[in-house]
């Protein structure tokens, strides 16, 4: 299969009325996108990804109408986060409708459920009028896309499509909420911070991010990783146990220097949370280009996105671990 990047939507969308996919842009990271509603489409993009099927799929929609098309009820929680965050980098883990595939959810009968804020893919959504089931367009276990050119060196011959929307605002994957006896659970840390949304919900918020049968996607214990062996903790420490290794050191706003052979990568110079989330997923593509023997990653504060920040280094570390 040819894979071509372009921004010709009228194209996107008859490819995917035909069953194919495409990948597409959103806020956070690049998708790659199929019908949701057409099973033999999902189970190309599980294919397509190499993804274990038991582990369940976002389906995109357009606005809150085409999201109560596709969850049975929609608590009063859902509608007051949306009104805040979506369109945006928040996802909500529904009762699904029997019109939403198994093989979408993995057996479960809750369905994740966005409004992503991209006009081209908005746009695209409204064209279709069909919700798109969309993880992101990596190998799975990889480093998630954030731009179109990511996605083509990872998935050429996979994808018939490659919709180029630009680099991703965000750069990490969306928060997840679910609703429980009256409060949420997060079972992603995302683009929302969890601050922002204790602020809107003022309920009670448990945080459940890992589980080895997820609920919904980017709860696998170990999942973001670049090919090299990483490491978290204090970076002057790490680099008198690893002397001697070629090493990329990834920071939030230190630039380390020598000794040779190494590689410093400052997230953000001005000690800013969202440059941080936005540059993370290019700098973990960056090292993979360098050959290093290892990853030293500095913890970011845990506040506002350094949490989902962390969260994602955490589990990077954990793959090569096990």
């Amino acid at each position: 299969m040819d894979t071509h990047i372009g921004q010709d939507l009228a194209h996107a969308a008859e490819l995917l009325l035909k069953g194919e996919l495409v990948a597409i842009p959103t806020e956070t990271v690049y998708g790659l996108a199929g019908n949701g509603l057409d099973e033999e489409a999902v189970l190309r993009i599980y294919d397509a990804k190499q993804r274990p099927r038991f582990n369940p799929l976002i389906l995109h929609v357009a606005d809150m109408k085409q999201l109560a098309d596709f969850a049975t009820e929609i608590p009063e929680q859902c509608y007051r986060l949306a009104e805040a965050f979506s369109p945006g980098p928040i996802t909500f883990l529904l009762q699904k409708k029997s019109i939403v595939p198994d093989i979408v959810t993995a057996g479960s009968d809750m369905v994740a459920l966005r409004i992503p804020d991209h006009p081209m893919t908005l746009q695209l959504l409204r064209m279709i009028q069909l919700p798109l089931a969309a993880p992101s367009a990596n190998p799975f276990g990889y480093v998630s896309p954030v731009t179109a050119q990511h996605v083509f060196q990872s998935l050429q011959g996979r994808v018939a499509y490659i919709l180029d929307g630009g680099p991703c605002s965000v750069g990490l994957e969306s928060t997840i909420v679910g609703f429980q006896d009256g409060g949420l659970v997060i079972h992603r840390m995302g683009g929302i911070a969890v601050e922002e949304i204790k602020r809107v919900a003022a309920c009670p918020i448990i945080i459940n991010v890992s589980s080895s049968r997820p609920v919904t996607p980017g709860q696998l214990s170990s999942h973001y990783a670049p090919h090299a062996p990483l490491w978290m903790g204090d970076i002057d420490s790490l680099r008198q146990v690893h002397v001697g290794k070629k090493m990329a050191i990834i920071s939030f706003s230190r630039k380390y220097r020598n000794p040779e052979p190494t590689y410093s990568f400052v997230l953000s110079p001005e000690g800013d949370l969202h440059e941080a989330a936005r540059n993370l997923f290019s700098v973990l593509r960056s090292i993979d280009s360098l050959g290093v023997d290892i990853i030293l990653a500095e913890r970011l504060p845990e506040v506002g996105l350094g949490r989902a920040i962390n969260d994602r280094l955490h589990r990077a570390q954990v793959l090569h671990k096990i």
